[in-house]
């Protein structure tokens, strides 16, 4: 299995994130993300970027961070405990997009790489990552192109890692005490070390990189749609699914929190208004519904696509 370089991921992931805010301005037309460079007491730090108010993102972030340390917490090996002992360091991208226009969806991605050394024993290293979409009100060709993106920058690593890592996403992005998954989906996969150190960065590249493909021609096609005051109090209104997401279930806020990460830069993932309403269901038949009923559980799109 060849040797981990965490340079050259640290070196991609800076260049990603430079990548990703650039186009997104561009494609916003008038946010610029203001950048924070931070350092955590432990070890490491990072730098954050943020927009506000802009003509189509309401609020985003995209989040470099490399932090390190000498042992792991007692919460993260509990589960694994081969890391129990060694020094650990842990960098990655993570972004999340909130556009104001409730026809665009929110979106999400991230990629990481982990690493955990003991003198005299081989490191233990794995990448992870992913993106995954999450729309208010929904158009299927939308929907369609973002898979068949995803499917598109799986194909070279093999046959089956777009359907197993679809699957991955749609079981993780999945809200039990809702019964229904976060969005429509995408890629995710975790622990990802199988393929040796330089195919497995390859992968993590295509998955950076296509996050861009699959999402600016969305954000484009939709953000000078109209809507009202209806249509934003319930993308607040699921904007709340968000937040009990990433509070109750997300692992990367748990890890951050866990390991003394910087609180901001954690939790720059949640909406910057959200809303709860007691017992609420949508008028049958309406645009809402259609949401609940076709969109919020696991579908295999592009087959359905091929099938029509």
């Amino acid at each position: 299995m060849s040797t981990p370089d965490i340079q050259q991921v640290i070196t991609f992931f800076h260049k990603l994130q430079d990548n990703i805010c650039q186009t997104l301005e561009l494609a916003d037309g008038k946010g610029r993300f203001v950048e924070d460079n931070w350092q955590r007491e432990q070890g490491g730090g990072g730098r954050t970027r943020v927009m506000r108010s802009g003509n189509v993102i309401e609020q985003g972030g995209v989040n470099f961070s490399h932090v390190f340390g000498s042992e792991m917490p007692l919460s993260a090996t509990a589960g694994r405990p081969e890391l129990a002992g060694r020094t650990f360091q842990a960098c990655g991208v993570s972004l999340v997009i909130h556009p104001e226009n409730p026809n665009v969806p929110t979106s999400h991605a991230n990629v990481r790489f982990f690493i955990a050394e003991k003198e005299g024993a081989e490191p233990v290293w794995w990448f992870g990552g992913g993106f995954d979409l999450t729309p208010f009100y929904p158009h299927k060709d939308d929907v369609l192109h973002w898979h068949r993106t995803a499917e598109q920058l799986c194909r070279p690593f093999g046959e089956n890692v777009y359907n197993d890592y679809k699957k991955w996403c749609d079981d993780y992005f999945y809200l039990k005490h809702r019964d229904e998954t976060r969005g429509v989906g995408g890629l995710f996969f975790d622990d990802l070390n199988q393929w040796g150190f330089e195919k497995s960065f390859e992968f993590v590249q295509a998955v950076g990189n296509g996050y861009l493909d699959a999402y600016v021609p969305i954000l484009e096609k939709r953000k000078s749609a109209g809507w009202g005051d209806k249509e934003r109090q319930f993308q607040l209104y699921r904007r709340g699914r968000y937040v009990e997401f990433n509070l109750v279930y997300d692992r990367g806020t748990l890890f951050g929190l866990q390991t003394g990460g910087r609180t901001e830069s954690i939790l720059m993932s949640m909406p910057p208004l959200a809303r709860w309403e007691y017992d609420y269901h949508p008028t049958p038949g309406s645009y809402e519904a259609e949401l609940y009923r076709d969109y919020l559980r696991p579908r295999n799109w592009l087959a359905e696509a091929e099938e029509n």
